[in-house]
């Protein structure tokens, strides 16, 4: 088994075990109180490695020796922080693969005894009660250390609470699979454990926590630890059984239908692309009749299995770059040279437009003017924003005077005059490089010399945008995806002229806007929209060739993704996703085939390739799909007469992916193969599974036949 297996962490940040002791009136002995610090402030949150488990089992090692002996043991965290989990850097530190599966095996182990001991309060042959007083926020092991405690407060400041493991490629490991069940019932320990981390890692805040039953009582922040432990008395005092007021958990056919909707969910998200989530339902399964010791015993188990695969390895080289890389662009100016931003202008007044100064305004807080030539869009789009403003009221997300300073920031103008004192404007209108053109030419001729001139186009060339301009060096792009609100990503598109404190600023921009930016050069359809173009055209050239519209949708199910290809085609919009490969076929015309048939569905007024069936479920729109079929197979890779199977589908797009990326690099379009992944897993949604796209594409044996090398040297994002 895995405890004899030393482990040895010298790069650990340990979370220490503090102990003080409490005597609270009208109690028979002191309450012993842990409190989890890992000595930084909230920016570096408390984690456990093996050092800090050891410090936790040291610490109720001390509490049991204390005289006189303890009436209770409580654990919370360092202002802000509970504990967020295991350590994942710990994962990642180990390089040998066959040193893997042994050393997740030890630290599964050790996981489950030190929060065990905690959590079950035997000292000296006694049964003491437990209470985790969770101040902060918790995920991961730190949840299930609460889980352990006999008795949870919660604060209702909690910012984040969550089990993310399945997220990760994991599962909970320290007890959560087991102990979750049959606290809250399987329904909603499948919407905490299996559901919210396949929804994007959704998470909930205290109040949410407490109403699904995780928490006995929920206090207010201010004074978190002192109500908590006046309410610890009372409980040891007996004025009150927390234990009473929690509801039974149905078992039987209640539990096995929550699992059977959690595989039902899992097989929607992931197609079998992924193992997490489906071990995490067995160990569930499990958790309904088995004792502690064979459920803990069956977690670590699974701990080590998940430990050597190789969507584990593509989801902690994704963590990791959307926790470091993310926040660090690659390849961006020295950042001092930003300056500074106190008035926006934004070109425009349709739906983009709108988000974007819904943004600007919330994130940067200074004045944002939009523009446009006719009075009532441009009255529409002023609307639009004051009314998300007024829903972020409701939603309780703003404060009413928050609210009114807001709505006082966003005006309208129709004359681009406004933009006069402006720092930065951004054109957010129809994507057609001469009307782009004309917008910019107006803007310089009444902007400042130093303002900043952004374009949000999604595929034409910043460089020819600003090619008839005095100033052209002060021209990026910014290229935002849809909705604003929601995906994190922007490209940052340095032209051919822009100079270096234009891009430092749109950098120091877009993070101030909570943005992740990856700086791009300026090339057609830039990094997302050029991969998902590549891709899609793949699945539309083989239905002009004859394969059946879903069978050709389908065929890359079994990676994963968030939305099949033809679905991902109604979010974005034909008439969008035709002017973005009008433009890479133009580019690229052996790569990028000619969009004759989805040039024909939108020709038809067609919104997708789908419809609603009588049933509500979507079905194949057989006129759109004729539009589709109707061609002549004319462009690249088209043509041959044979409709392609689903796997060739499959096959196909994976190659043309994979070249596609490759040809990017060698362009110097980003710095490296991770910048891509980064894009795809932020803009695209593409799973951490697939460690973004590369990491699949050299597992799988795609990279090197197609292009002739791995992306990724083995053990960056793979197990070898």
């Amino acid at each position: 088994m895995g405890a004899n297996v030393a482990l040895d962490f010298p790069d650990e940040v340990v979370t220490h075990a503090y102990v003080r002791y409490a005597q609270l009136p009208g109690v028979d002995g002191p309450v012993a109180l842990i409190t989890l610090d890992n000595g930084h402030d909230h920016t570096r949150p408390n984690t456990f490695g093996p050092a800090g488990l050891r410090e936790l089992l040291a610490a109720v090692d001390e509490i049991e020796a204390h005289t006189p002996a303890v009436a209770a043991v409580a654990v919370t965290g360092k202002p802000f922080i509970f504990c967020v989990g295991a350590d994942l850097s710990f994962r990642s530190s180990i390089t040998d693969p066959d040193a893997i599966r042994p050393a997740i095996e030890a630290l599964g182990e050790l996981g489950h005894q030190a929060l065990r001991r905690v959590g079950e309060g035997r000292l000296n042959g006694r049964k003491v009660p437990t209470f985790a007083l969770v101040n902060g926020a918790a995920l991961g092991g730190g949840l299930e250390l609460a889980l352990h405690c006999d008795y949870r407060a919660f604060s209702a400041g909690i910012p984040v609470l969550a089990l993310p493991e399945v997220f990760l490629g994991l599962v909970p490991g320290w007890g959560g699979t087991q102990l979750l069940p049959n606290l809250v019932g399987a329904e909603k320990a499948v919407r905490i454990a299996v559901e919210n981390p396949l929804n994007t890692n959704r998470t909930l805040k205290g109040p949410q926590a407490a109403k699904l039953g995780l928490a006995d009582i929920l206090l207010e922040p201010a004074d978190f630890l002192e109500e908590a432990l006046g309410w610890v008395g009372r409980v040891l005092r007996g004025e009150l059984d927390p234990a009473t007021s929690r509801p039974a958990v149905e078992r039987g056919a209640a539990w096995a239908d929550a699992l059977a909707r959690g595989r039902a969910l899992a097989d929607a998200k992931l197609h079998g692309a992924a193992p997490a989530a489906y071990l995490a339902l067995d160990l569930m399964a499990l958790a309904e009749t088995a004792d502690r010791d064979a459920g803990y015993a069956a977690e670590t188990a699974a701990l080590a299995d998940l430990s050597v695969t190789d969507e584990l390895a593509a989801s902690l080289y994704a963590f990791d770059l959307t926790q470091k890389r993310a926040r660090k662009p690659v390849g961006g100016p020295d950042s001092k040279l930003a300056r500074p931003v106190t008035k926006v202008g934004v070109v425009g007044a349709g739906l983009m437009a709108g988000q974007l100064a819904l943004l600007f305004a919330q994130r940067l807080e200074v004045p944002v003017v939009l523009t446009d030539l006719d009075k009532a869009r441009l009255d529409k789009g002023v609307t639009y924003v004051h009314g998300e403003i007024d829903n972020l009221l409701l939603r309780g997300r703003v404060s009413h005077d928050k609210a009114n300073r807001l709505k006082a920031l966003v005006t309208g103008s129709l004359t681009k005059d406004a933009f006069a004192d402006a720092d930065l404007v951004i054109e957010a209108v129809f994507e057609d490089l001469k009307v782009k053109q004309t917008v910019l030419a107006e803007l310089e001729a009444v902007v400042r010399p130093d303002a900043l001139l952004l374009t949000n186009t999604s595929a034409l060339s910043v460089t020819e945008m600003a090619s008839g301009l005095a100033h052209p060096e002060r021209v990026a792009g910014l290229h935002f995806f849809n909705p604003v609100a929601v995906l994190p990503l922007v490209e940052v598109v340095r032209a051919a002229r822009t100079d270096d404190a234009s891009v430092a600023t749109t950098l120091a921009v877009a993070k101030k806007l909570g943005k992740n930016a990856v700086l791009v050069k300026d090339a057609p359809a830039f990094v997302v929209n050029r991969l998902l173009t590549r891709f899609l055209g793949e699945v539309l050239g083989a239905i002009e060739a004859g394969t059946p519209v879903a069978e050709a949708d389908a065929a890359l199910d079994s990676l994963g993704l968030p939305m099949s290809p033809l679905t991902l085609l109604a979010l974005v919009g034909p008439a969008v996703a035709l002017h973005v490969a009008e433009t890479l076929h133009e580019a690229w015309p052996d790569r990028f085939r000619s969009p004759a048939g989805l040039a024909r569905v939108v020709s038809a007024g067609k919104t997708s390739i789908y419809t609603t069936g009588p049933d509500g479920t979507p079905v194949v729109d057989e006129e759109a799909a004729a539009l589709a079929r109707a061609g002549t197979g004319d462009g690249a890779g088209a043509g041959s007469g044979v409709a392609p199977s689903s796997a060739e589908v499959r096959e196909n797009a994976l190659a043309a992916l994979a070249r596609e990326i490759r040809l990017l690099l060698d362009e110097g379009v980003v710095a490296e193969a991770a910048d891509v992944d980064l894009c795809m897993i932020l803009g695209a949604g593409w799973p951490f599974h697939l460690g973004g796209i590369t990491p699949y594409l050299d597992r799988t044996g795609i990279s090197d036949p197609v292009t002739g090398a791995r992306f990724a040297p083995p053990g960056v994002a793979t197990v070898r």
